[in-house]
């Protein structure tokens, strides 16, 4: 059974990612059209997902990223997130909504080198308004579930490349989030350290969490459950590798 406090939903049948006939359209300042980033997409990720986005410079994959993390509205369209159509949110709300649904993972760590990695995974909570106290408990609490319990007090740059990665993945798990969404977690980490933050992925998801992760390695792409491939704006091929919940690859 999905480890709720992992932020899942609470119907299991809901999707936590819908998107509804999505197209992303970039014009120039003199109106006309300069790129139709998205043509058209339809996608319907379910709780305890584990997804790859794949698709060559281009594709739309990007855009596609920054419309699911609510960074970018569509032009035309439906974005469900967890079952809430973003197109109904004024701009607060939106910021909102996103800071407490979606957890994301970059492949730069993007943690502020003055505070101590505790205060670095706080930062999401002070922004929702949680107590200190709490703040403090549920920062503890995610740097333990990514294998960091024994390196509070540290600051970044005492911490190797991986370490501040796996920082980094707790600070987008301390909210609790329905879905965690990575660009490239491993695009910074060498092969060995990559290995461990991909193998820390596959730990949360068999805790039931939904994740979501572009990447250009066909080798990362495999360890997921489901490949979406994009080309030109639009879904070339959505396959499934593996049942829903029947966990990864031997690697």
């Amino acid at each position: 059974m999905p480890d709720t406090s992992l932020g899942t939903p609470s119907t299991p049948s809901q999707a936590v990612v819908e998107l509804r006939g999505v197209r992303k359209t970039y014009f120039k300042p003199d109106g006309s059209v300069m790129v139709e980033a998205l043509r058209g997409v339809d996608i319907a990720i379910l709780p305890g997902e584990y997804v790859a986005i794949m698709g060559a410079s281009g594709s739309g994959k990007s855009t596609l990223l920054n419309v699911l993390g609510c960074l970018d509205q569509p032009s035309e369209g439906d974005y469900l997130l967890d079952g809430r159509n973003i197109r109904d949110m004024t701009d607060t709300q939106l910021s909102i909504y996103r800071g407490r649904k979606i957890g994301f993972v970059f492949q730069a760590f993007n943690l502020i080198p003055q505070l101590r990695i505790e205060e670095n995974v706080e930062t999401p909570l002070f922004y929702q308004g949680v107590s200190k106290h709490e703040r403090r408990a549920r920062a503890i609490e995610a740097l333990g579930m990514v294998g960091l319990g024994d390196r509070l007090g540290h600051r970044p740059s005492e911490l190797s490349g991986g370490q501040q990665q796996r920082v980094a993945i707790a600070r987008a798990l301390v909210t609790r989030p329905v879905v965690l969404m990575a660009d490239e977690p491993t695009g910074n980490l060498d092969s060995t350290t990559g290995e461990a933050i991909l193998t820390l992925f596959e730990e949360l998801h068999a805790k039931g969490m939904t994740i979501i992760m572009v990447t250009h390695s066909d080798g990362i792409a495999d360890r997921c459950e489901r490949i979406i491939r994009l080309r030109d704006g639009i879904v070339e091929t959505d396959r499934r590798l593996r049942p829903r919940g029947a966990g990864t690859r031997a690697s």
